[in-house]
């Protein structure tokens, strides 16, 4: 049965494309932004209906600042079989109301929709590829695949990240439905490390026309800070350290008591990680009568081809030659969950939807490529443990 069940699985997805383009519909139509929880409910429902047609226990864990997640496990689990984690997000940074000017609509075989790319077409793969694998007679998988849909990676999986880490620590391996990259559909072996920091100055208040030399500028401490973190940039290394936004001052005769800077940063390396983190948070006030305080960290380690995470690459190209499709590495600047999987399981992002524009009014995916993911992550599915395969 294993001989042919690449083409067994292909077949019975070739069948379904109508069927996912509509589940694919339906979750775009149920908006669901991250930073409205009570959004999240009718979204986490629909996924709980399409779990449990599937032979699944769905279970929805509230949250208690977000919009909460679903673990669905296999109604049937047999015990004493190591799980895989297949990990995906129902949030979207599009706020409620967006469907008005970003209508969904189907052209020439690409689907448009606030959210569709990013990552509810990975979804409706994940939901489909256990379908296949059922439809192709396996009744029990030598790897239990369980999924957690959080509602909250767009803004940092804050609440999440605890149970992320729980199941990733003694998983096989775990599958991240995230969007491929670029147009050829790369999977995602290497990540960036994502920080955040807040830089803030206090200075002291004065007249700016009658006693200027009794204040001490802020603004002006902030604008020698800014300048430091910039220097912190390395293009050949892939660090970037950029001041998003600043704030600060009361009026323009006033010299600033107080400053605020923003700062996203990202590194490739836990190494290039911690130095940034240490460089930041070593910064000093230079002026007289200021001074600096520092928040933030790396919250999302860099994704590094690990041995592990290279064994599962290895193991998803003997997948992908298995359908007959090609298949490449890439490196993402930007992070995901699959940031902290890495830590601790063989990681494999990017294993959903092909197409471009996350984030943006043009976000879109290539319907016809949902088959061959959907199949691929069937396929990875399938396989014994990382370690007797990798033998």
């Amino acid at each position: 049965m294993q001989k042919d069940l690449p083409k067994r699985i292909v077949e019975y997805l070739e069948g379904t494309r109508t069927q996912m383009a509509d589940l694919l519909e339906l979750l775009v139509r149920a908006e669901s932004p991250s930073d409205d929880p009570s959004a999240q409910g009718p979204m986490l429902e629909l996924l709980s209906n399409a779990f449990a047609k599937r032979g699944f226990r769905p279970q929805v864990l509230p949250g208690k600042t977000s919009g909460g997640m679903l673990f669905a496990m296999p109604a049937k689990r047999p015990r004493f079989v190591p799980h895989q984690l297949v990990l995906g997000h129902c949030d979207t940074v599009w706020p409620i109301g967006t469907l008005e000017s970003m209508p969904i609509k189907t052209d020439g075989g690409i689907f448009w929709g606030p959210g569709s790319y990013d990552m509810k077409a990975g979804l409706v793969q994940g939901l489909f590829a256990l379908e296949a694998l059922d439809a192709a007679g396996v009744d029990t998988l030598p790897v239990t695949p369980v999924f957690l849909i959080n509602s909250d990676e767009e803004i940092g999986s804050r609440e999440s990240t605890r149970v992320i880490k729980r199941l990733a620590r003694r998983a096989d391996r775990c599958f991240v439905l995230e969007p491929s990259l670029g147009p050829d559909g790369h999977l995602k072996t290497t990540r960036k490390g994502v920080g955040r920091f807040t830089i803030r100055v206090r200075g002291k208040a004065a007249h700016a026309g009658l006693d200027p030399g009794k204040g001490a500028s802020a603004i002006l401490e902030l604008s020698l800070i800014i300048q430091k973190l910039f220097a912190l940039n390395d293009a050949e290394r892939g660090i970037t350290v950029n001041v998003g936004t600043i704030d600060g001052g009361l009026s323009p005769n006033v010299v600033a008591p107080q400053s605020e800077a923003m700062v996203d940063v990202r590194a490739p390396t836990a190494e290039d990680a911690a130095h940034i983190e240490q460089a930041i948070h070593s910064l000093k006030a230079e002026t007289p009568g200021t001074e600096v305080e520092v928040e933030g960290a790396i919250r999302r380690p860099p994704m590094e081809r690990t041995p592990g995470n290279q064994k599962l690459w290895l193991l998803a190209r003997r997948g992908a030659a298995d359908l007959g499709i090609e298949i490449e590495q890439a490196a993402a600047g930007g992070g995901s969950d699959g940031n902290t999987t890495s830590q601790y399981a063989p990681t494999l992002d990017g294993l959903g939807a092909v197409g471009a524009g996350a984030h943006a009014v043009s976000e879109h995916l290539v319907l016809e490529r949902m088959v061959e993911r959907s199949a691929l992550l069937a396929r990875l599915l399938s396989f014994p443990p990382i370690e007797e395969v990798a033998r």
